[in-house]
C-alpha cells in the first residue's frame, strides 16, 4: 500500500464518506489511504501540514509530502481510480478559481443536502487496515 497517498475527509459528513467508500471501490491497487479529519491520526497530519485543525470543509490529499486541497485534490485523486471516473480529471483545465468555487457552494451545503451523522463512520473489518489508526 502506498502510504504516500492519504485522503483527510470530514467523518461525519454523508457526502465525504460516500466519497471514501468510492474511492475504495474503484482502487484495486490500493493506492489511497484514509484518515477522518477528527480522528487521532487526521489531526496530527493536520497539525504536521499546518492546516485547519476545527473547519473540515476541504477535502484533503496529502501525496508525496505535498497537500491538495478542495477541487485539485478531488481531481488528483479520480485520475488514480478505475473506470469512468479518471476522465473527471481532465476538469484540471478550469481555472482553480472557478473549481473550487463550484466546490465551496457543495461544502458549504452538504450537510443539508446529504446529511451528517453523529459519529464518523467505522470502517468495515475488510477495508480497517485502508485507515489511519
Amino acid at each position: 500500500m502506498n502510504q504516500s497517498s492519504i485522503i483527510l475527509f470530514d467523518g461525519i459528513c454523508n457526502l465525504c464518506n460516500g466519497a471514501v467508500q468510492f474511492v475504495i471501490k474503484h482502487d484495486p491497487h490500493n493506492q489511497f489511504t484514509f484518515a477522518s479529519m477528527q480522528s487521532d491520526s487526521g489531526q496530527k497530519l493536520l497539525q504536521q501540514y499546518q492546516l485547519e485543525q476545527t473547519n473540515f470543509d476541504s477535502f484533503i490529499l496529502i501525496q508525496d509530502n505535498t497537500v491538495f486541497k478542495k477541487s485539485t485534490a478531488a481531481l488528483r485523486v479520480a485520475k488514480n481510480l478505475s473506470g469512468p471516473v479518471q476522465l473527471l480529471s481532465k476538469l484540471i483545465i478550469v481555472p482553480a478559481v472557478v473549481r473550487d468555487a463550484v466546490y465551496n457552494v457543495i461544502a458549504r451545503n452538504r450537510y443539508k443536502w446529504f446529511g451528517k451523522k453523529n459519529t464518523c463512520m467505522i470502517p468495515t473489518p475488510a477495508h480497517q487496515s485502508r485507515f489511519l489508526n
